[in-house]
């Protein structure tokens, strides 16, 4: 793997992975493991607006790693990374810290964004809140996780590009002030846009219960599909807009018929077509890319030695790149004290 471009993708363990992550993200990190060097990092360090909730982070973690296997990543081509279990991720938090203007964080539109939302007043789920030190300084941490192991790539969806362009800029500095050790990562797009959640309202979001979690059963499937929302009221017998159907929205996303989703669109806005047969196509769609999931999730569940190497082996092999990594970095600063010098 050493020949082969570094691939860096990271997930905060929050909750159970949806189908919104494997369409924005995941999929695409099955394909990149079979054509590059892949390290899948679970950030536990970001879930700080969990830290009254340890256990549910660790069990987190395992659901997240359960998951990734569950889609077919391989722990034998890509590496399985748990984040806190190498210091080295905070230690170079810290120097890039040095480096890392307050404006730049200040700029970061996904980090006003969150803050805003904690800080909204009349919304239940944030309500008693305050921001933590730790998620404040949160992009700094990101930029770590993608500089340790000196990855040239990044797997995200589009909401994500500020982050890269806040980690390219400091690897930039760093490059030019002291010594020449990060490549500047690319963002890597994944090929469908953000989901909307099943209410309608919003992305879809864990926080929010508005998911369709990859291990969700095909029963559980097929209710939440029902429930979700599919545009303004109609008959099913009236025309409707496709742009104001998120059913569509999904079926873009998953159906492999392209055909048949064009033949729907064309006959909803012409003669109109059941909110009931547009439902039941995504249930299908959705249940039949989920089976094989859940096959391999069990087998898993079963025999969870086998998560558990996949995760201390991943995290071996990560390891063993950060603290290269921080060997170079030391070097750059001129801060490897006990190293005998010329003199």
């Amino acid at each position: 793997m050493a020949d082969r471009r570094r691939v860096l993708g990271g997930i905060r363990p929050s909750g159970p992975l949806h189908i919104g992550h494997y369409a924005g993200a995941l999929e695409n990190w099955t394909k990149l493991q079979h054509e590059y060097d892949c390290y899948f990092l679970i950030a536990d360090y970001q879930v700080s607006d969990l830290a009254g909730d340890i256990p549910r982070v660790r069990n987190a973690t395992w659901e997240v790693a359960l998951d990734w296997l569950a889609i077919g990543l391989n722990p034998e081509e890509a590496s399985f990374v748990i984040e806190s279990s190498i210091p080295e991720h905070a230690e170079l938090m810290t120097w890039l810290a040095w480096f890392m203007p307050v404006g730049m964080l200040e700029r970061n539109p996904t980090l006003k964004a969150e803050m805003e939302a904690i800080d909204r007043p009349g919304d239940a789920t944030t309500k008693g809140k305050s921001v933590p030190v730790a998620f404040y300084i949160y992009p700094v941490m990101q930029a770590a996780n993608i500089l340790l192991p000196r990855a040239h790539l990044v797997p995200v969806g589009k909401d994500q590009l500020p982050h890269i362009e806040l980690t390219r800029e400091t690897a930039r500095r760093f490059n030019r002030e002291l010594k020449v050790i990060f490549p500047e990562p690319e963002a890597l797009i994944g090929r469908a846009p953000r989901l909307l959640g099943l209410d309608g309202q919003a992305k879809m979001s864990k926080s929010r219960g508005n998911t369709i979690d990859l291990k969700d059963s095909a029963d559980i499937v097929a209710r939440k599909v029902r429930g979700m929302y599919a545009g303004p009221p109609r008959g099913a017998k009236e025309p409707g807009t496709v742009s104001e159907n998120p059913v569509f929205l999904y079926l873009d996303a998953f159906d492999q018929d392209a055909a048949n989703v064009m033949n729907l669109k064309e006959r909803y806005e012409r003669t109109g077509v059941s909110n009931r047969e547009l439902k039941d196509r995504l249930t299908a769609v959705l249940n039949e890319l989920l089976e094989p999931m859940r096959e391999r999730r069990a087998k898993y569940q079963s025999n969870t030695s086998l998560v558990r190497e996949a995760l201390q082996q991943g995290t071996e092999r990560a390891r063993a790149i950060a603290q290269e990594t921080m060997e170079m970095v030391r070097d750059a600063l001129d801060l490897n004290y006990f190293v005998k010098r010329g003199r």
